[in-house]
């Protein structure tokens, strides 16, 4: 099972946004670091991924997941090197976890939110997964495929 965590400024595209672009989702554009794109190259139909709301709020807001593959980022400019997934809004965390809260759970000090602080777009384990739900109130979190 593959988990991300996906940033973004809610003064750019918003958790609000990102709901009211429905069930078909919207591109994530923008990635122009190698490691990010990636690391959405890497993600498959059906991936779950958290929604951070980065420089404002430093909150897990949401869940995502994929709803298309890996593809032309078309705000590339016709830069052949820079990729995006869809990804379409699932569920609100039901207690925003915080950035905060994170860093002060030792559980954490690997994840690469802790670590990697500036990668757009990037890798949660499982354990990690399920417990940030678990902080935010998720009884019975949505899944990625196996």
């Amino acid at each position: 099972m593959a988990y991300w965590l996906y940033k973004s400024e809610p003064s750019s595209w918003s958790w609000e946004q990102q709901k009211a672009a429905g069930a078909k989702g919207t591109e994530w554009t923008g990635v122009r670091n190698y490691q990010a794109r990636n690391n959405m190259r890497a993600m498959k139909i059906g991936d779950k991924g958290f929604f951070y709301h980065s420089n404002e709020g430093l909150e897990i807001v949401g869940i995502v997941e994929v709803s298309a593959l890996s593809h032309p980022d078309s705000t590339a400019k016709d830069d052949p090197r820079w990729d995006c997934v869809d990804v379409r809004a699932v569920t609100d965390m039901p207690k925003p976890v915080t950035l905060k809260d994170i860093k002060a759970n030792p559980k954490f000090e690997k994840m690469s939110l802790v670590t990697s602080m500036r990668l757009s777009v990037q890798p949660v384990t499982e354990e990690e997964y399920f417990e940030i739900c678990r902080l935010g109130g998720l009884d019975n979190p949505p899944r990625s495929p196996d």
